[in-house]
């Protein structure tokens, strides 16, 4: 047993290596033709420094491989499985093999072990590697060509501190890691505005907080006693501080995900921003779709093995691999559009985030242990 594994699960291990090859080749190509475009053009600032070039083009395409990686890995363990099962089946060899005592659950759990292997993997891909280059890429985008922003009015957080509420503007995140026009509006428990800070750079400090440079604060003494009367006006100070402290629990990975995709963002750092934004009573069922769906995505490899195993009980003499193989491209796209319509149908009707995020892998998993259990029957 212990040979007809290690034959298996390195044949696999080629192919799915092969497929993700060519399809990262794939994508590199259609990705540094996307940045064909921005050659010769730079961030504004002017010097040749600052120019987008063909390296810096091609860096950027490199750094976006591991995130391209984590895409297409399920694919790929899919339609190298079935290639192989489908391969073996072909040659009588999967049928010599079950004449050597592979039974049916033993290669459903021979396939699972490999499918737990590249689900560990894609864990790891996710949620280390991945955020971590997606992140340098887009500051290397962003130092040529231009700053990271969101829309017009750039990324609005919020924060519940003990006393105050507090509304954050951030307008851009430059290349080093800077908050540039940020506002931060005070509320006392009332709701009435106690103060506004602005500031056209600000940056993040290792004591949980914000350092604001050149803040222009505004402060409003709001009567306590009767905020609606007429008789009292609120009384306006203004002043300039040349640096200004914040205390605030926002962190930079919380102003990342406001101002970046948050599907890029890791596990931890998607559950952390999901709390805050509970803590502050904001809606989180989007991105707690998200962070299921980051939880459950590595589970996807497992899926598509079993996928995979029923077409290893497919009889036929000739021809008919390519066929096979494209149905399962097929069936892997399926499953993909899948699971996105159920995240959008989910965060729609208000579902449980974890039962539309794992809707899809279940009902797959049980259409393949479905098909490979008639075919075992049948045969």
């Amino acid at each position: 047993m212990k040979t007809i594994r290690r034959m298996i699960h390195g044949e696999v291990l080629v192919a799915i290596s092969l497929v993700a090859l060519g399809f990262l080749a794939l994508f590199f190509f259609f990705d540094l033709v996307d940045e064909l475009q921005y050659l010769g053009k730079n961030n504004g600032l002017g010097g040749d420094a600052n120019i987008y070039q063909l390296r810096h083009a091609l860096l950027y395409v490199a750094l976006l491989i591991p995130n391209r990686l984590y895409e297409l890995l399920p694919i790929s363990v899919l339609i190298g499985t079935i290639f192989v099962m489908t391969r073996l089946a072909q040659s009588s060899e999967y049928t010599i093999l079950r004449t050597s005592g592979l039974g049916p659950w033993r290669a459903l759990k021979l396939l699972l072990a490999l499918g737990a292997f590249f689900a560990v993997f894609s864990f790891l891909m996710g949620d280390y590697v991945a955020p971590a280059s997606e992140h340098a890429a887009q500051l290397l985008k962003a130092r040529y060509r231009g700053r990271i922003t969101v829309g017009r009015t750039g990324a609005w957080l919020k924060e519940k501190q003990t006393y105050n509420t507090y509304v954050v503007n951030v307008k851009e995140l430059s290349p080093k890691n800077e908050m540039h026009d940020v506002q931060i509006f005070e509320f006392n428990n009332k709701g009435l505005i106690v103060s506004t800070t602005q500031a056209p750079v600000a940056a993040f400090t290792a004591d949980d907080a914000w350092l604001l440079q050149r803040a222009s604060r505004t402060e409003f003494d709001v009567p306590t006693d009767a905020p609606g009367s007429t008789e009292e006006s609120a009384k306006v100070t203004r002043s300039t501080e040349a640096s200004f402290r914040w205390p605030t629990g926002l962190s930079a990975e919380m102003v990342s995900v406001a101002l970046l995709d948050p599907d890029r963002m890791g596990t931890i750092d998607l559950f952390n921003y999901i709390r805050h934004l509970q803590a502050n009573g904001q809606t989180t069922q989007r991105y707690e779709i998200g962070f299921w769906k980051k939880v459950f995505y590595p589970l996807s490899c497992i899926v598509m093995v079993i996928l995979a195993l029923p077409f290893a009980y497919l009889h036929f003499r000739s021809g008919g691999i390519a066929g096979y193989v494209f149905s399962g491209v097929m069936i892997g796209i399926s499953f993909f559009l899948l699971n996105n319509v159920f995240g959008y149908i989910g965060n729609l009707q208000n579902w449980q985030p974890w039962l539309a995020a794992a809707a899809p892998g279940m009902l797959y998993m049980a259409a393949s242990l479905g098909a490979f259990g008639w075919l075992v029957l049948r045969h």
